[in-house]
């Protein structure tokens, strides 16, 4: 049997065909995800589709096709997004947006970013089949190189449509293989030179809302098929440099040591205490670091790490930082050692509006089921749409809350009911002005 089979199969095995309504079907969305699955195909059964690849162009090429099934007008702009237009009665007013990526991670998972884009199309092929027209126009968007692993930095799909980040910056970006962001995207058909004219102006679009898996274990923990993203989390990725004094480990003695090792395992032990003194929602995590001379029996004398920090509402996420700055350098201090910070990033946090989740919690009651609220630590296209235009998130229950990985998983019943979930939260918003 093939891959296709195989992942359609075990899609069905546990399905109850009873969430077969209002148009929606689950037998549809397992076989375009089964689909989606084999492009990209690795040894370990996962996905490596990078951004502004071959496959990633043929898997877009693949859902426009079912786009134009199911009614829509397929639509490419400069920067590689696709769109498809489900007209509304009222055509001029705002549309709806939702969607999310195709693109993944060398060796993924086959639900990070397909899950959206499929959720989006099968409430529009579920509005076709039941012969329902929307009273605003309707889009389902695939955009481009959310993950970033082709340039270590994502989003220049939603950056693209949203006017965002420097053409001059990206024009500088290299691959791993020393191909540049012009001839990677050559290479799909598109001109880097043109990427700027895929901004469209924000007076189009009401709303973004996008389905993904949750990455998270708190959906299952709650035995919950889907939950309302209270707001997504902006990171800030700050270098912290100790420098203290290299020496002989036989021959220093213990009271006459600036060990920059020492300063910073403080440091890191300190900050798992810092999160939860600003804020329910923060984190903060290090992830790497370097030691130098890095010798068995030399005490270190310089260690560089970075600190990921992140909150779904800014001030806190501001506070938390200056506070991380704060200890390093009580603590560097203490040690006899230097501490230096320099920041690489910082990324505004996209909290919902209150209104949106409050929309959000009446669609899951509409579909029987208990609303739960949880904030979203990673990005997403959502995080780049929302600086500028209102966002509505919606995870679905991640199995074992594996993500980017060939045994990330969804089961088929959980994605089908938040389907159900995203159409009823979309018609509300129909009835909206």
């Amino acid at each position: 049997m093939s891959w296709n089979g195989i992942f359609y199969n075990k899609l069905m095995e546990s399905y109850n065909d009873k969430l077969n309504y209002g148009g929606v079907s689950g037998e549809r969305l397992a076989a375009r995800l089964a689909a989606l699955s084999e492009i990209g195909l690795t040894a370990d059964k996962g996905s490596n589709r990078p951004g502004y690849s071959l496959e990633e162009k043929q898997a877009k090429d693949m859902v426009a096709g079912w786009m134009e099934d199911a009614g829509l007008v397929v639509h490419h702009d400069e920067a590689g997004n696709v769109f498809g237009r489900l007209a509304g009665k009222h055509n001029h007013l705002p549309a709806i947006l939702s969607g999310s990526h195709v693109d993944s991670v060398p060796n993924g998972g086959h639900f990070d970013g397909p899950l959206g884009v499929l959720a989006a199309l099968e409430v529009a092929q579920a509005w076709k089949d039941k012969g329902y027209q929307p009273e605003k126009p309707y889009e389902v968007v695939i955009f481009s190189d959310e993950e970033g692993a082709r340039f270590n930095g994502g989003f220049n799909g939603s950056e693209g449509m949203m006017g965002l980040g420097s053409l001059e910056e990206k024009m500088k970006l290299k691959d791993s293989e020393g191909v540049s962001f012009e001839e990677v995207l050559k290479k799909v058909g598109l001109s880097a030179a043109q990427y700027p004219e895929a901004k469209r102006a924000k007076e189009t679009i009401e709303m973004f809302v996008e389905v993904h898996i949750e990455q998270g274990k708190r959906l299952e923990k709650q035995n919950l098929p889907c939950g309302i993203v209270t707001g997504i989390a902006g990171p800030c990725w700050l270098e912290v440099t100790f420098t203290g004094e290299a020496g002989h480990a036989g021959n220093t003695p213990m009271n006459d040591r600036r060990d920059a090792l020492v300063a910073a395992s403080e440091f890191i032990t300190k900050i798992s205490t810092l999160p939860s003194a600003v804020s329910d929602s923060a984190v903060a995590t290090v992830g790497k670091l370097h030691v130098e001379p890095n010798g068995v029996n030399v005490i270190p004398g310089k260690v560089s790490l970075y600190v990921d920090i992140r909150d779904i509402h800014k001030e806190p996420r501001d506070k938390l930082i200056e506070k991380i700055k704060q200890t390093g350098e009580e603590i560097a201090a203490n040690h006899g050692t230097t501490v230096a910070y320099y920041e690489t990033m910082r990324v505004s946090p996209v909290p919902i509006e209150e209104k949106t989740q409050e929309l959000m919690e009446e669609a899951i009651r509409s579909q029987g089921l208990t609303p739960s609220c949880l904030p979203s630590g990673a990005g997403h296209d959502a995080m780049v749409v929302g600086e500028e235009i209102p966002v509505a998130m919606l995870f679905t229950k991640s199995v074992n809350g594996v993500s980017h990985h060939p045994d990330e998983w969804s089961e088929l019943s959980d994605c089908v009911q938040t389907v159900h979930v995203l159409k009823s939260f979309v018609e509300k918003l129909q009835q909206g002005e």
